[in-house]
């Protein structure tokens, strides 16, 4: 009984049990109370003969009256007693679920800021590798040897940054003509001038600048879930160089996320009922540590217009969440961390 709800429970509980029977005691009392009345109304009638029944029936109403006093006593000490207790129980539970919903609240927020710095890293990523001498080089240099030359840089950077899934170098048509991992990724030469995030790249107005795009899974790298960040490849690797195409970055979002959503710090016991998500801007499902829904539900999160916070759902859940809050020069894409716990 070492569950505070479940002391509340049964508080609630006993108090139920005494109002009961302390109402079935009045009952009673009020029944022997009209037999007492009734015998000395008889008694009466008969006269003499009924004289020694009067002395019982006066002796059963003065019974019957000391009864009424301790039921009226019981009724107010213990009953006034156990509706203190449990509003006071409950005030408890309520405070404890205060706590609870602040905790999971800065549990939510420690998901998404985790993520906000690592994507951070990624922003900082495309944009140093594109004034790469390599992957300059390769778009002045449209021979294949410069081409190749920059497919081994690149390979050389994904040993390193395994979080990637691969990185391709665009030229100005939107033809891929360099990718570090070639050898399992023949893109070579697909043309990809319609994705959003090569448009977006090529529009930058300048090295300064990037694109980040929302989670979403890229046919060419086998349907692997991917947050993908791209910027324009410029002329010498200046900022503000002529626009020669783009580096396009694919972080392998999948198993990252999955490590943030499973890393939460919670107990054998709560994890039993509770479920961490990671939302986009839509509240589309793109993180979620019961691998379900993962970008195809909607999460019908109700942030009332804040930032942060938490509250009961229609099926008793308690949701906590709390939106990015962009760290450094990354603003975040209005992405939630969420956690949802169903109640013990």
């Amino acid at each position: 009984m070492s569950n505070p709800q479940a002391i509340v429970d049964l508080t609630h509980e006993v108090k139920r049990l005494a109002s009961g029977k302390i109402s079935d005691i009045n009952d009673i009392n009020r029944e022997t109370t009209f037999l007492a009345l009734n015998a000395l109304i008889e008694a009466a009638r008969a006269g003499d003969a009924g004289k020694g029944f009067a002395v019982v029936a006066k002796q059963v109403k003065h019974v019957s009256t000391r009864i009424s006093d301790i039921t009226a006593g019981l009724n107010k000490e213990l009953a006034g007693s156990l509706a203190t207790l449990t509003e006071l129980g409950d005030s408890m539970i309520e405070r404890m679920r205060s706590l609870d919903g602040q905790r999971y609240t800065d549990l939510a927020l420690n998901m998404i800021d985790i993520i906000d710095r690592n994507l951070y890293e990624r922003s900082c990523d495309v944009r140093w590798w594109a004034t790469d001498s390599a992957l300059v080089g390769c778009l002045a240099d449209e021979r294949a040897a410069a081409r190749d030359h920059a497919c081994s840089r690149l390979k050389v950077i994904l040993d390193s940054y395994t979080v990637y899934r691969d990185l391709w170098v665009v030229d100005a048509n939107g033809v891929v003509v360099a990718n570090g991992r070639h050898s399992t990724y023949a893109v070579r030469g697909q043309n990809v001038a319609g994705a959003e995030w090569y448009k977006a790249a090529m529009k930058t107005a300048s090295g300064a600048q990037y694109v980040a795009s929302d989670v979403e899974t890229v046919a060419p790298l086998d349907n692997a879930q991917v947050a993908t960040y791209s910027t324009a490849i410029r002329e010498g690797g200046a900022p503000d160089g002529r626009v020669l195409g783009a580096l396009i970055i694919f972080f392998d979002w999948a198993p990252q996320a999955e490590t943030v959503v499973k890393g939460v710090r919670l107990s054998n016991e709560e994890w039993a009922r509770s479920r961490c998500l990671i939302l986009d801007s839509s509240f589309r499902v793109i993180a979620a540590s019961d691998g379900k829904g993962i970008l195809n539900e909607r999460f019908r999160l109700q942030t009332g217009g804040k930032e942060s916070g938490f509250y009961r759902d229609a099926g008793g859940a308690v949701v906590s969440f709390a939106a990015t809050p962009g760290y450094e020069t990354y603003r975040g894409l209005g992405w939630y961390g969420v956690i949802c716990q169903m109640p013990a």
